[in-house]
C-alpha cells in the first residue's frame, strides 16, 4: 500500500507542476514560470504595466557559465506571461555594467577576449529581447574596455553611463531590482 501511495502522490505532484505552467507556451523556451500558489494574497495583475529594471553586477571572473541573472529575468518574464500579463504590459530592462557588459559581445569578439571560449549568453539574450526585454550597456564601460559597437549583439543598446540609465528608468517609473 505504501508504494502505491508514494506513486500516486508523485504523479499528483507532477501533474500539479505540469499544469501550473506550460513551458512550450511561454515566451522564453527552457525556463519555467514560478509555480502557482493557490490563495496567494498578491499576484501580478494582467491589466497592470510592469516596469522593472534589473541591475545585477557580476564580475567577469567566470565567463564560461551563463550570466546568473539572465535565468531569473527569463523566469520573471515567463511568470508574468503565465499569469496573463500581455507583452505590452511587460516593460523589463537589464542594465549591464561593471564586468557584466562582456556578456553582450558577439561570439567572435567574446572568443578573442576569452581564450577561444564561446559566449554562453547569446541565445538567452536573443530570446529575452524577442520577448520585449531591453538591454542597456554602460557606455563608460564600453570606452574603458575598448569595445567597438560592431562587436556587440544587435540586442544590446549602449547608453551614456549605467548610473544615468538607472536614474532615467527610475524617473520613468521603473522599479529597480538588485544592485
Amino acid at each position: 500500500m505504501k508504494p502505491l501511495l508514494i506513486l500516486v502522490t508523485s504523479l499528483c505532484t507532477l501533474l500539479a507542476l505540469g499544469t501550473a505552467y506550460a513551458a512550450e507556451d511561454l515566451p522564453i523556451a527552457g525556463y519555467n514560470a514560478s509555480r502557482d500558489y493557490p490563495g496567494a494574497k498578491l499576484t501580478p495583475d494582467a491589466d497592470t504595466e510592469y516596469k522593472v529594471v534589473f541591475d545585477f553586477v557580476v564580475t567577469d571572473d567566470n565567463l564560461d557559465d551563463p550570466y546568473p541573472m539572465l535565468p531569473l529575468v527569463a523566469r520573471y518574464v515567463n511568470t508574468l506571461a503565465n499569469l496573463g500579463v500581455p507583452k505590452e504590459n511587460r516593460r523589463i530592462s537589464v542594465v549591464l555594467h561593471q564586468g557584466s557588459g562582456l556578456i553582450g559581445l558577439k561570439n567572435e569578439e567574446f572568443r578573442a577576449r576569452n581564450n577561444g571560449r564561446d559566449n554562453p549568453n547569446i541565445e538567452l539574450i536573443r530570446q529575452l529581447h524577442q520577448a520585449g526585454v531591453t538591454f542597456h550597456l554602460c557606455g563608460q564601460g564600453v570606452l574603458s574596455r575598448a569595445i567597438e559597437e560592431e562587436d556587440l549583439l544587435d540586442e544590446i543598446q549602449v547608453d551614456y553611463w549605467a548610473l544615468t540609465t538607472l536614474i532615467e528608468l527610475g524617473r520613468q517609473g521603473y522599479v529597480k531590482i538588485g544592485g
